[in-house]
C-alpha cells in the first residue's frame, strides 16, 4: 500500500556476533536530518531491538552525527551501534578491500572505528579513549547490591572490588566467580539504586569464564552484546591486574538470551595510566528496509504493559 508520508530507510546488521543471526541486532538509519528524538526514540521502540542509530550526514564523508536510542531513552554513548554503524557505512561508500575510518559526534564525545572487509561480514574496532574510574563500592552497600542481582557475597572474586567504571556510561563492575546464571535484576528500584552509587547500569561478570551479562534497568530484557561495558570491563581487568595492556580479550556475552557474542578488548597504556580503551568485532548485514514516519511522535508506553 502506498503511502504519502515520508521514509526513513535502515540497514539491519548483527553486531559482534559469531555468524549473520548471532550477536547484538541494531537498525542503522541513515540521512534522518529531518527526525526529532521523539520520532526516533518511536521508531526504535517501533523495531523492538535493543537499539537504533540515527546517522546526519557531514560534508566530510567520514564524519556523522549519530544519536542512538534504547526502548526507553537516548543514550550519551553506546557500543554496538556505532561499531554496526561503521561497518555499514564501510559497505555503502568503501571498496570491499580497503580499510576505512569513520568519527561520529556524539551528545559528549567524538567516537573513531576502523572498519576492514572479512570473510562474508565486517570487522570494526572503536577507540573507546580514556576510561574514568569513579569509585569502588563501599563495603556496607555490598549486600545490598548483590541482593538486588540475586547474587550473594560468596560468590563474587576474592579481592577484587565492585567498580564503577566509564568510557561514556558509568557501569557498576560485578565481579563473580560462580553464579553468573542466577544472576538477575529482582528489585523494582534498581536503577534508582544504582544512581546511589553513581553508576547508569551494570555488568556481572564472571571473571575466570570471561563472561558477563547486563540487563535493562527495568530486568525485562537482557542484552546480548555491550561494547559501552565490554570497554570498562579491560579497563578493570587492566587496573587490577587481570589483563595486561595491549594483549586482547574475548569476552562472551549472550548465551543465556541464546544469541551467543563474542567483544575483543584490549587497552594501551599501564595498569596505573591507562590511555585508552579498544572494543571490536565481527558485524554481518543481513537485510535493508523503510519505515513510513509519523508526522508526530506518539507517546511513550510503559514497556510494563505492553
Amino acid at each position: 500500500m502506498k503511502s504519502n508520508a515520508p521514509e526513513a530507510e535502515f540497514i539491519l546488521a548483527d553486531v559482534f556476533g559469531t555468524g549473520p543471526y548471532s550477536g547484538n541486532s541494531l537498525a542503522v538509519f541513515h540521512d534522518t536530518e529531518g527526525l526529532d528524538p521523539g520520532q526516533r526514540q518511536t521508531i526504535t521502540q517501533e523495531l523492538r531491538h535493543f537499539e537504533s542509530v540515527f546517522l546526519h550526514a557531514t560534508d566530510d564523508r567520514t564524519r556523522y552525527r549519530a544519536y542512538i536510542h534504547t526502548l526507553e531513552e537516548e543514550l550519551d554513548f553506546a557500543g554496538h551501534p556505532l561499531i554496526g554503524a561503521a561497518a555499514v557505512l564501510h559497505a555503502s561508500l568503501a571498496t570491499p578491500d580497503e580499510r576505512s575510518s569513520w568519527t561520529f559526534g556524539l551528545n559528549r564525545k567524538s567516537v573513531s572505528v576502523v572498519t576492514e572487509r572479512r570473510d562474508e561480514g565486517w570487522w570494526a574496532e572503536m577507540d573507546q579513549g580514556r576510561p574514568e574510574f569513579l569509585g569502588a563500592v563501599a563495603l556496607s552497600r555490598r549486600a545490598e547490591l548483590l541482593a538486588a542481582l540475586n547474587c550473594r557475597e560468596d560468590d563474587l572474586y576474592e579481592d577484587l572490588p565492585l567498580e564503577i567504571v566509564s568510557v561514556g556510561l558509568p557501569y557498576l563492575i560485578v565481579p563473580l566467580r560462580r553464579g553468573l546464571e542466577n544472576a538477575r535484576i529482582v528489585r523494582r528500584d534498581f536503577q534508582a539504586l544504582l544512581g546511589t552509587v553513581g553508576a547508569h547500569f551494570v555488568y556481572v561478570f564472571d571473571v575466570g569464564a570471561s563472561e558477563g551479562r547486563t540487563w535493562d534497568n527495568d530486568g525485562i530484557v537482557e542484552d546480548v552484546a555491550t561494547g559501552s561495558a565490554a570497554g570498562p570491563v579491560g579497563a578493570y581487568l587492566t587496573r587490577h591486574g587481570y589483563l595486561e595492556p595491549d594483549r586482547t580479550l574475548t569476552l562472551h556475552q549472550g548465551r543465556f538470551a541464546g544469541r551467543p557474542s563474542e567483544l575483543l578488548v584490549r587497552t594501551a597504556g599501564s595498569p596505573d595510566d591507562i590511555q585508552g580503551v579498544f572494543v571490536g568485532g565481527s558485524v554481518f548485514i543481513i537485510g535493508a528496509g523503510a519505515l513510513h514516519v509519523l508526522p508526530h511522535a506518539r507517546p511513550t508506553q510503559n514497556r510494563r504493559d505492553c
